[in-house]
């Protein structure tokens, strides 16, 4: 083999650095349990911090419809800034909230 690894291989590994660095209460959660798992958190947060799909897209190398079609219902408490900042530009006087 040229040093590919199976995706059995990476689990194992994967698991046992988790085991060695999280509390227990950590490690037995689903944070994290599957590699893939940090890519997401990692986007997820970006885009719950306000970054744009496009830029998120980008350093995913992801196209924006495909980011957006996996996390777009991930995004949350934007709204209150969002309403702030179209107040602010006289563009609506009154927003419903939504939830």
């Amino acid at each position: 083999m040229d040093g590919i690894l199976t995706g059995s291989a990476i689990r194992r590994a994967w698991r046992s650095a988790r085991k060695a660095v999280l509390p227990p209460h950590v490690f037995e959660s689903p944070t994290g349990r599957r590699v893939y798992d940090n890519r997401h958190t990692r986007l997820t947060k970006w885009l719950n911090d306000g970054i744009p799909p496009a830029q998120v897209a980008e350093w995913a190398g992801n196209s924006v419809p495909a980011l957006l079609a996996t996390y777009a219902r991930c995004v949350e408490g934007q709204l209150p800034d969002l309403k702030r900042r179209l107040e602010a530009a006289g563009d609506l006087t009154e927003l419903p909230d939504a939830h």
